[in-house]
């Protein structure tokens, strides 16, 4: 299949190094502290946060920090024909892990000690670069809610499909079986929190071309009115 023509056009029309069109809105949650819709292009992801708030299991009390937690979800209707993942299978267990861990690298733990701080993410729409969205959807909620942060994360991935480098993909580029890679990175602070490759004995070649590319993502994300 030819996932890039000879004109340079990518499926869905962009080129190469162009994201798909952003879109986000906060306080969509009435009872959370913080909430956030975020979109990148078809894929659609609303995140709640509540807290800081008293630890619910005390044997899960860290004194010098706060708890952060976070469950991930993907609605019934989130993949069209496609099989949806149920919640709490490896998948969805795996990108909690990976949202909280990413989330936890920005937030400053340390000034909420015997705190808890829960993180919902569901998928509503899904169509590629869910990963990136769901932490986009996050880290804006924490910011609605308040939660001190050493700085908003950004998120975007990247592939490699007919020999070109491709930014943003979209679930089609997304299951074709290439290399690629999803990065988190604070912008402010030019720290990358996230890293997950695919097909890690071909990626690492191509890894050194795609950093540029994956920082200007994240730092054309973090100047847009998105984020």
């Amino acid at each position: 299949m030819e996932y890039v023509s000879p004109e340079g056009l990518r499926l869905d029309g962009r080129r190469p190094m162009e994201m798909r069109q952003l879109r986000a809105e906060i306080g969509t949650v009435a009872k959370a502290n913080g909430s956030a819709v975020f979109e990148m292009g078809n894929t659609k992801v609303i995140a709640a946060v509540y807290g800081p708030r008293e630890v619910q299991n005390r044997s899960q009390q860290i004194n010098d920090q706060a708890l952060v937690r976070c469950e991930y979800s993907m609605a019934n209707f989130s993949t069209g024909d496609r099989m949806r993942k149920p919640k709490g299978d490896r998948r969805s267990t795996e990108i909690s892990l990976v949202i909280r861990q990413t989330m936890e690298a920005c937030i400053l733990t340390h000034l909420m000690p015997r705190s808890q701080i829960d993180i919902f993410v569901q998928v509503l729409q899904a169509d590629g670069g869910t990963r990136s969205a769901c932490i986009n959807a996050a880290t804006l909620a924490l910011a609605d809610a308040g939660i001190p942060m050493r700085d908003i994360v950004t998120s975007c991935s990247a592939g490699y499909l007919n020999s070109t480098p491709l930014l943003d993909l979209n679930y089609i580029e997304d299951s074709a079986g290439g290399p690629d890679v999803t990065v988190g990175i604070l912008p402010k602070l030019d720290k990358v929190t996230l890293l997950q490759v695919c097909n890690h004995a071909f990626i690492l070649f191509f890894l050194w071309k795609w950093k540029s590319m994956l920082q200007s993502g994240c730092f054309s994300l973090h100047c847009s009115n998105a984020i």
